[in-house]
């Protein structure tokens, strides 16, 4: 951490830290609300619906992620950027312009291409669905564009509220359907894009309300130069995070071919508890910290924003995550019952690479800021090749769980070096990572030793759930009152809310 700049803008820093955390905050009340509700109404969806019908919601999913990723180019991503509210205003248009024509394009190349590529994913009960992949491609590509407008002008609070309605709407529905009779893939795939419509419609229609009219500000011409402007986004980016988006799905996709779509809702499910807390956290926080990153770059203090990020990060994952890779199977057979036990095998595979993963994962935004495209782009094919070829030696090996073990370890590799180098791009030292990591470690040690030992005495799965869970809380409020960072920054988001009020 630079200590001259703490110390000659003492004020300034608390400030911006405060800031930080309510702005986190705002936005994880929302991620933790839906969130919760998801993870409360998943014991009840797995007990409704069958590993095969989470298998046809993966696929689902998984199609439309990767078309969603270049629905608009990549120049979402670049609303952020502009100084000037009017460029970024047609910046988004350009954005939204560009969904909705990809998304019109998809639908003759999906119309030829539905037998064949259903034979290649042996996965026919999707067919009843496919009509409805241009429509959630589109949704996606509109709700990445509205989101990041939202996260440039500060709108957390409208965010958060965008998460909860679509948590809402997405559990109501799949729980409706399954308890009127009406459980199969198509009610989970219907529930998610439900979910995704209202919060689109949600947020269009806040933005359609403020007070500053984006609409006076459009003009072909400006989107015409902003397409211009920002064209590293579509010409080195976007490669990037379509190769990003394929290693994510790649599981999804060859576990399908090479398997069943039974073992891919085992999947599904082990990586969407997984997933699900760690996306909305993280994404809570990798929203806030690419404002606070174009900010802090400018200002020169990049460096204490990412120290300071990193420590939160780890706190918050590195004990739930060593918890699921210890007793992750017992977990799953109490919450979701004895059919799902290979899911919490498959999640304790994946508890150290998740940690890693959401560790490094808002980080990443720091080679946006830093116009490092190349970098992504350089890694993002790392990743890609290597999740590719773990699957395919585990399917070639007739063996899910050779194929999860070689996509955890080839992660970790890759995400810790994706973490290294960016601390070296902030001028960060190395032995900042290894100091914050191992005092971090040391903290959760007396709570592995209790579970490794229960799980040696093989304890019953609701005493080791009820155990982890127990643990999890005393930590974090032990957290809360040793740690002085946590407590510093506990008391400025206090101190934060109580002169909004």
């Amino acid at each position: 951490m630079n200590e001259r700049s703490s110390a000659r803008h003492p004020a300034a820093n608390s400030a911006v830290k405060s800031s930080f955390a309510s702005d986190v905050l705002t936005l994880a009340t929302g991620s933790i609300f839906a969130q919760a509700l998801m993870i409360l109404a998943s014991p009840l969806l797995t007990r409704l619906y069958d590993p095969d019908d989470f298998g046809i919601y993966a696929l689902f999913i998984s199609m439309t992620g990767i078309v969603t990723t270049i629905a608009c180019l990549r120049y979402d991503i670049a609303i952020m950027l502009p100084e000037r509210d009017d460029e970024a205003a047609n910046v988004l248009a350009l954005s939204l312009i560009l969904a909705f024509s990809i998304s019109a394009f998809t639908i003759p190349f999906l119309w030829l291409a539905k037998a064949p590529l259903l034979r290649l994913l042996n996965a026919q009960g999707l067919e009843p669905y496919f009509w409805l992949l241009p429509l959630a491609i589109f949704l996606g590509g509109t709700a990445s564009a509205l989101n990041y407008w939202n996260s440039r002008t500060k709108h957390f609070k409208r965010l958060s509220m965008a998460r909860i309605t679509s948590s809402v709407t997405t559990t109501c529905t799949q729980l409706g359907a399954g308890l009127t009779g009406y459980a199969a893939g198509g009610s989970l795939i219907g529930g998610s894009m439900a979910g995704s419509a209202v919060s689109v419609m949600w947020l269009g229609s806040k933005i359609r309300h403020d007070s500053y009219d984006i609409r006076k500000s459009i003009h072909m011409g400006s989107i015409g130069s902003e397409f211009k402007r920002y064209c590293k986004f579509p010409t080195i980016d976007l490669l990037s995070a379509l190769l990003n988006t394929l290693s994510w799905q790649i599981p999804v996709i060859l576990l399908s071919a090479f398997f069943s779509s039974t073992i891919v809702g085992f999947y599904a499910l082990g990586f969407r508890v997984i997933h699900l807390p760690m996306s909305f956290l993280g994404s809570s926080i990798s929203q806030v910290f690419f404002k606070r990153c174009v900010e802090a770059n400018a200002d020169g203090t990049l460096n204490e924003v990412v120290e300071k990020v990193f420590r939160i990060l780890v706190v918050l994952s590195l004990l739930p995550m060593l918890v699921l890779t210890i007793s992750g199977g017992e977990i799953f057979i109490f919450i979701f019952g004895e059919n799902w036990v290979e899911a919490g095998i498959y999640a304790q595979f994946l508890g150290l690479w998740a940690f890693i993963w959401f560790v490094s994962s808002p980080i990443a935004t720091l080679y946006f800021v830093l116009e490092r495209q190349e970098f992504g782009l350089k890694l993002n094919i790392i990743n890609f090749v290597t999740r590719l070829i773990s699957i395919y030696v585990g399917g070639m090996m007739q063996s899910p769980r050779i194929a999860i073990i070689l996509f955890a370890l080839t992660g970790i590799i890759v995400y810790g070096y994706l973490l290294i180098t960016l601390f070296d791009y902030a001028y960060i030292p190395r032995q900042i990572i290894l100091q914050i990591l191992s005092t971090s470690f040391v903290k959760v040690i007396p709570a592995c030793t209790i579970l490794i030992a229960f799980k040696l005495m093989e304890v019953g799965p609701m005493i080791q759930t009820l155990a982890s869970g127990t643990m999890i809380i005393i930590f974090y409020i032990y957290i809360i009152k040793t740690d002085p960072f946590v407590r510093s920054l506990a008391d400025n988001l206090r101190g934060s809310r109580l002169s909004k009020n």
